[in-house]
């Protein structure tokens, strides 16, 4: 069975919705592998003895090359996440398959725990040729088995998944309410996002959306089908009914539109042409903000990274994370981004804290 399975008999991929809790619309999808026409369906126990014998590379590379048919089809707007684990990235057979798609951007790869990371250093290069194709990098079941502190801090991942035990019971249980919150501050704090996994009731959604996660994925939301899938209408209308009621002032309250550009010389040419200009950020292949760009910072070359924050993340939230930065950098502008990672903006200091003041008036 497993000699046809890695033939791609019966090997098959479905989609399950990535809902972003503010609005309650879907902003991208998990890819999974399905195993049809056997007696054994679930997913796990053929990856685990597809490792036992020795064919773990061949299943990972078939389910990803699966997942990705439907890529282009993708719904705009949507990143697509893949699982892979993480003693593959290094197989010439997993590398082969970002060479074939170019581009990464909206994908992001899962670094499962079929397998430890016996050393990050080793890991760095496949990591760093992800991203540098456009990818991102995710960790899945943080909270549990490999994916600790340590795990966290060596990655440093653009998303967290939240491991389902945590999310199970989560209203009523205040030790996992609490370690869901500060998982969420450490998130933020390394400008990561936060997805919540294995949300099956709607005790458990109320509570996530409480503690402010802002990415939520499960069987009460939606379950795993053929592209691309809706969610649940009766839930959509809840998020949004809760955005409704307890609305804060989030990025794209504030956002400003400044010209983009490639490179410094680009810059500096820029800042030429039109003398009043204040800003222009530096952006990357993919259309990813690398940094603002000030007239002085043009001519002299320097470019120190910006801070990118999601449009729909809280003005409060985005004035703490600005204030833990260098003091030479501090009240530089923040980088605002849509769902993809895209450049979308920037949000000046002194517009998010009249927006707070604003606020606290009314």
């Amino acid at each position: 069975m497993l000699a046809a399975a890695c033939r791609g008999e019966g090997v098959s991929s479905v989609y399950q919705p990535i809902v972003d809790s503010a609005r309650g619309v879907i902003v991208g999808y998990e890819a999974l592998t399905r195993f049809s026409g056997y007696s054994e369906r679930n997913p796990e126990s053929w990856f685990a003895a597809a490792r036992a014998h020795g064919r773990a590379e061949e299943l990972e590379v078939l389910a990803l090359r699966t997942a990705l048919v439907a890529r282009p089809t993708l719904p705009r707007n949507c990143f697509l996440t893949l699982n892979v684990s993480p003693d593959l990235l290094s197989c010439e057979s997993v590398r082969e398959v970002w060479r074939d798609e170019g581009d990464l951007g909206g994908l992001i790869i899962e670094l499962t725990e079929q397998a430890p990371i016996e050393s990050y250093l080793s890991l760095e290069p496949y990591l760093h040729e992800v991203r540098a194709a456009g990818g991102l990098i995710a960790v899945d079941d943080a909270g549990s088995g490999y994916a600790g502190l340590r795990h966290l801090l060596s990655l440093r991942p653009s998303m967290i998944k939240l491991d389902r035990a945590l999310i199970q019971d989560l209203d009523r249980d205040e030790a996992k309410l609490a370690l869901v919150e500060m998982v969420g501050t450490f998130a933020g704090r390394v400008d990561a996002w936060l997805l919540g996994e294995g949300v099956e009731t709607v005790e458990e959604l109320d509570a996530l959306v409480a503690l402010g996660v802002p990415l939520l994925q499960g069987y009460v939301l939606a379950r795993p089908a053929p592209p691309w899938a809706g969610i649940d209408v009766d839930v959509a209308l809840r998020l949004a009914a809760r955005r409704v009621s307890s609305a804060a002032a989030v990025i794209r309250d504030v956002l400003e539109v400044v010209p983009t550009v490639e490179s410094v010389a680009a810059a500096a040419a820029a800042f030429g042409a039109q003398p009043r200009l204040r800003s222009v950020v530096l952006i990357d292949e993919h259309h990813r903000p690398v940094a603002a760009l000030g007239g002085g910072s043009a001519r002299l070359g320097v470019v120190s990274q910006g801070l990118r924050v999601n449009l729909d993340t809280p003005i409060t939230e985005a004035l703490k994370r600005a204030m833990t930065r260098d003091e030479t950098s501090r009240f530089d502008p923040l980088l605002a981004t849509d769902n993809a990672g895209r450049f979308t903006g920037i949000a000046r200091l002194e517009r998010l804290v009249t927006a707070v003041a604003g606020s606290d008036r009314s």
